[in-house]
């Protein structure tokens, strides 16, 4: 109880901060624009890239009370309106539609049900609305792959269900979303079983 309330959250927002990951927000979250939602905010990394003349407002959903704890202290240096909602990324309380963009960052490697997730991007995203994303997953290399499944099992009880093996264009391929723009590579100075980044954007036409 301890470690998964206080300790574990603590552990995943510090590993999440460091130069690799930062450089990686600055591609994709200075993009977003007008009514934003931001699935699994987290401690907040994010809030310092917004271009704060594109965005009018920014919602947060972040099942974890003590990661949104931990992102109070952005929040409120934030000149701009950002609320936090309390829910699951699979069922997400906001209207059909009324998304301009979804800005997701080092999320879809931990939810249990990315395609549910996914889909319910689509549901509250508007028709053309931007999709933005930037997360590790399966590497293309077969012997990163046989290590990223080995170690698998252990990494998800200490980095609190993240997946090491998920194919991020195969789920976007998937669920409808249609990628006008993806990027890869190893992050530099990161262990490649964790390091191996998908970024880029993609769009929803239904």
């Amino acid at each position: 109880m301890v470690w998964s309330k206080y300790i574990q959250p603590r552990l995943i927002s510090l590993a999440c901060s460091g130069k690799p990951f930062r450089i990686q927000r600055t591609k994709i979250v200075p993009l977003a624009m007008g009514n934003v939602l931001e699935i699994g905010l987290g401690s907040g990394h994010n809030l310092p890239y917004y271009n704060l003349d594109k965005v009018d407002k920014i919602t947060g959903v972040e099942p974890s009370e003590e990661m949104q704890k931990l992102a109070v202290n952005r929040i409120i240096n934030m000149e701009l309106d950002v609320n936090l909602i309390t829910s699951d990324a699979a069922d997400i309380p906001i209207d059909d539609n009324s998304i301009d963009t979804i800005v997701c960052t080092y999320t879809l490697c931990t939810v249990s049900r990315p395609l549910e997730v996914l889909q319910e991007m689509k549901r509250v995203l508007k028709k053309g609305g931007k999709f933005l994303f930037s997360e590790h997953g399966q590497s293309p290399e077969i012997n990163i792959r046989r290590f990223q499944k080995k170690i698998e099992p252990i990494w998800k009880i200490l980095a609190d269900g993240c997946h090491l093996t998920r194919d991020i264009k195969d789920l976007l391929d998937e669920s409808g979303f249609i990628i006008d723009s993806l990027e890869t590579m190893y992050l530099p100075k990161t262990p490649r079983f964790v390091g191996y980044n998908y970024w880029g954007s993609a769009i929803s036409i239904s």
